[in-house]
């Protein structure tokens, strides 16, 4: 019977040893996890605040939407590339909004070119952002600020449909006449 209670006492210990070492695991975990989001609330605010900070690619996708945040508002918009790829390409819940606000800036940044009548830059600025409304919208189609926004570029830069190959071979070969069959050379008189 001592036997017995002395070996009943000794699971008791053992198994209040493992609740605790388990109790224990879970507290290192929480707490390393609370100072994880800890620093990396601390870098979103430092970005915010308008501290370039740099952010590696394996950085949560809170922290990645933050940085290239920061690169478009500052047209930055070849750094946010990157960032914002990599938010699409996980499929993150961020990716839309990435989509769309790298959209946005490329759209501006292609106005202020129209305003200044350069129109060469604005073009493609212009097409990358239609890719970027497109691709927002295959994410979410119910999102109507990307439509909208993705009319107005496209009135800005007219998609045309493109020739077949077969038909630009023809043109080719073929060339236009520039002058008429009229006898003599133009002389630029009436």
């Amino acid at each position: 019977m001592k036997l017995r209670i002395l070996s009943l006492r000794r699971i008791a210990a053992l198994a209040s040893l493992a609740v605790m070492t388990v109790a224990l695991a879970a507290l290192v975990i929480t707490g390393t996890r609370m100072a994880l989001h800890a620093k990396a609330n601390r870098t979103i605010a430092a970005l915010a605040a308008g501290r370039d900070l740099p952010v590696e690619l394996d950085a949560p996708d809170r922290l990645l939407m933050a940085r290239a945040h920061f690169l478009m508002i500052r047209d930055r918009l070849d750094e946010a590339q990157p960032l914002v790829d990599r938010l699409a390409a996980d499929r993150s819940p961020l990716a839309v909004a990435a989509l769309y606000d790298l959209a946005n800036a490329r759209l501006a940044t292609a106005i202020s070119f129209l305003e200044k009548t350069e129109i060469d830059p604005a073009v493609p600025q212009v097409r990358l952002a239609k890719a970027g409304y497109r691709a927002a919208l295959v994410r979410a189609p119910d999102f109507w600020d990307a439509k909208y926004n993705l009319d107005i570029a496209m009135r800005l830069v007219r998609d045309f449909p493109q020739i077949e190959q077969d038909q630009q071979d023809e043109a080719q070969e073929t060339p236009k006449r520039l002058w008429t069959d009229l006898p003599g050379l133009p002389k630029g008189l009436p």
